[in-house]
Formats: C-alpha cells, sequence, structure tokens
C-alpha cells in the first residue's frame, strides 16, 4: 500500500514538475504572430514582426520589432538582438508583402519561411498595397492587435469567397504548376481600418496586375466551384435609373470543356449560379415568374460581360490565374504541352463564358 502511494506522489511530482518546466520555457519565448516584409529603394529589407504579449499586467497588448536587414536571415537575427526572450515562428499565421517587393519577385524572400520545420505550411499569404511594415505597426483604435486583426479579416473573406485563402503551400503549389499562375489577397491601410483591395496576378512570382475588390466575386466564379457568398449586381444601363439586384447564399458550380483541333484550342466555361434575392431596386416584380426568368437572364448577361472582361485582362497581362492551362494540359497530353509556351499561348486562346443564374427564393415567399 505505501508502494503504491509512493509511486502516486512520484509520477504527481514528475508531471508537476514537468509544467512548471513547460510554463517556464513558454515565459521565455516570443512566438511571433504575423511578419511583414518590404524592399527599400536601395536593395535592403525591412522586416517588421508582431508579437502578442503573453502577461495580462502589461499595457500593451503586442510587442512589435522592425530591423533593416541584407537577408531574411540576417534579419532574424538582428531581430533576436532587440528582444528580452527567445523568438519562436511556430505560432505566425501571416505574412505581408509590400508592393515594392511584389513587383520585384517574392519567391527569395519566403526562404527562411519555407525552411523552417516550425513554420505551419498553413501559413497565409498576403500582398499590401503600400508598405506592409507601416501597416502592420500601426494600432488599429477598435483592434488593439493588428496581427489578430489582419487574421481574422482574412478568414472571414475568405469563407465567403470574396478572397482566396492563399498558403504558402498553395502559393508555391501554383507557383511550381505550369498549368496555373499563383493569386494573393491585396490588403490596405485606409486610415482607421484594414481593407481587402482585391486579389493580386502574379506571373511567376512577380506581381503584375489586381482583380478590383468590386470584381473578386467574378473572379471566384470562374476559378471554381463553392458555396456561400453574396454580390451586388449592377444592372444599370447607358444612363437609365439605377437599378440593383443583391444576391446571396450563392452556389456556384464550374465544368471547363476544352476543344484542340488543329492545334487551336478553345476553352468554354460553364458556370452555373444557384442564389437567393436579399435585395432588389428595380421595377421587374421578382414574385411573378415571368419577370423573375427576365431577370435571371438580365444577371447572367451581365456577369457574363464581367468574366470576359477579366478573361481580357488576364490575356493582357499573360496570367493564367484561374488555371485553365491544367485543363488544356489534360486534354492534350503531355507531349503536345510540353512542346507549347502557355505563357505566350494562352493570350491567343479562345475562351468562351456562359453564366446562367438562378433564383431559387426571393424573401419570403419560395
Amino acid at each position: 500500500m505505501k508502494k503504491a502511494i509512493l509511486c502516486v506522489i512520484l509520477c504527481f511530482s514528475l508531471t508537476a514538475s514537468g509544467c512548471a518546466a513547460d510554463s517556464r520555457i513558454l515565459e521565455d519565448l516570443d512566438m511571433v504572430q504575423t511578419t511583414s516584409y518590404d524592399l527599400l529603394p536601395d536593395g535592403m529589407l525591412s522586416i517588421t514582426a508582431s508579437i502578442p504579449m503573453a502577461d495580462p499586467e502589461a499595457s500593451a497588448k503586442r510587442e512589435v520589432l522592425t530591423v533593416v536587414a541584407e537577408n531574411t536571415k540576417n534579419g532574424r537575427i538582428k531581430m533576436s538582438r532587440e528582444t528580452q526572450l527567445i523568438l519562436v515562428s511556430g505560432q505566425i499565421r501571416n505574412a505581408l508583402y509590400g508592393l515594392s517587393m511584389a513587383k520585384k519577385g517574392i519567391y527569395r524572400y519566403m526562404d527562411t519561411l519555407i525552411r523552417d520545420p516550425s513554420i505551419s505550411p498553413e501559413l497565409k499569404i498576403s500582398i499590401v498595397e503600400g508598405n506592409a511594415g507601416e501597416l502592420l505597426r500601426k494600432d488599429y483604435d477598435q483592434h488593439p492587435r493588428t496581427g489578430k486583426y489582419i487574421d481574422h479579416l482574412l478568414e472571414k473573406e475568405s469563407s465567403w469567397q470574396t478572397i482566396p485563402r492563399v498558403t504558402i503551400l498553395s502559393f508555391l503549389r501554383d507557383l511550381f504548376d505550369d498549368g496555373i499562375d499563383p493569386i494573393t489577397p491585396i490588403i490596405k491601410d485606409m486610415g482607421n481600418s484594414i481593407r481587402i483591395n482585391g486579389i493580386a496576378l502574379f506571373q511567376d512570382d512577380r506581381y503584375v496586375a489586381k482583380i478590383p475588390a468590386d470584381d473578386t466575386m467574378i473572379f471566384a466564379f470562374l476559378k471554381g466551384s463553392f458555396k456561400e457568398g453574396e454580390i451586388n449586381v449592377d444592372l444599370s444601363e447607358n444612363g437609365d435609373k439605377k437599378e440593383y439586384a443583391m444576391l446571396s447564399s450563392l452556389v456556384s458550380g464550374r465544368k471547363l470543356k476544352v476543344s484542340y483541333h488543329n492545334q487551336q484550342i478553345k476553352v468554354r466555361c460553364e458556370i452555373k449560379i444557384m442564389c437567393s434575392i436579399l435585395e432588389f431596386l428595380g421595377d421587374l416584380e421578382i414574385s411573378n415568374e415571368q419577370d423573375r426568368n427576365k431577370l435571371e437572364r438580365r444577371i447572367s448577361d451581365k456577369l457574363t460581360r464581367k468574366a470576359d472582361s477579366m478573361i481580357a485582362l488576364l490575356k493582357q497581362h499573360k496570367v493564367d490565374s484561374l488555371g485553365l492551362g491544367s485543363a488544356v494540359r489534360n486534354k492534350i497530353g503531355y507531349a503536345n504541352w510540353k512542346k507549347m509556351n502557355w505563357r505566350e499561348e494562352f493570350p491567343h486562346v479562345e475562351v468562351e463564358n456562359k453564366i446562367k443564374v438562378v433564383i431559387k427564393d426571393f424573401g419570403e415567399v419560395r
């Protein structure tokens, strides 16, 4: 009996001492949540890290460190000299890249993030329209922890399909796939808040253009199938009185049909959208079936035209951000694909968009 009691006491002592050791270790760590990178005019890097404060008695909610260095590794060494705690990256959620760096190419500056085994492949990548460090260092009155604010903003918007959820894993996957180009969300400092400002389009790892925030849902329709989301469709035409339809509970399905004949490639993108109408400002009576069908056709035509304009933008900048090349590669076979320079071929490919909208319910009447 005494031996049993002694064993229990010994086990408890070991467990308690283990917890205490872990507690002391945690108190010695600075766990980076968000980091930013900017390319300075002289070629040096400005690196900023936002670190939540674990001490509940601390007056500040976070610690912000900024250094200037030749490369990311040297920047980490310099940053560690400015804090009494040990910098660790295992909890990093977001990496922000300033527009100046994005235009030059961001892959080489991802080296530290890629090689660190403690960093999750789910780390989110975003572009800041402006200086990323200035945005991360800034305190927003209603959001005392800027890093957490950015993380929640990106998660919320991606869940509603207004922006893609881009991780370091998905970015690198698209970067090294010759049938698609990478994308990332764009965020911008608006003074008292941070706003999602569109989708960045990359040629390889260089930023070349963007999809404006008002058109990101069109990009989502073209990109693939999804559930959830909403979009406001402006149906006004040539100075007529304003007419809008607010669509919600979107369920979008995409089918790609590729034809290849005499070395001519044609891609047909068929998109079907099931939706509900939250609000409609116009002369049609949506409870009337004929008017509702007319409204469906008008919305379908408007979205198809916007999709055509988006394809023209992608062709102009020679970026296949939708992954049409992957479908073409599957159709024509790998041997024919390797003979083709898809970057140069893509602008000449005929892409036909066909969007069909079906209103499944409207207000209280179904």
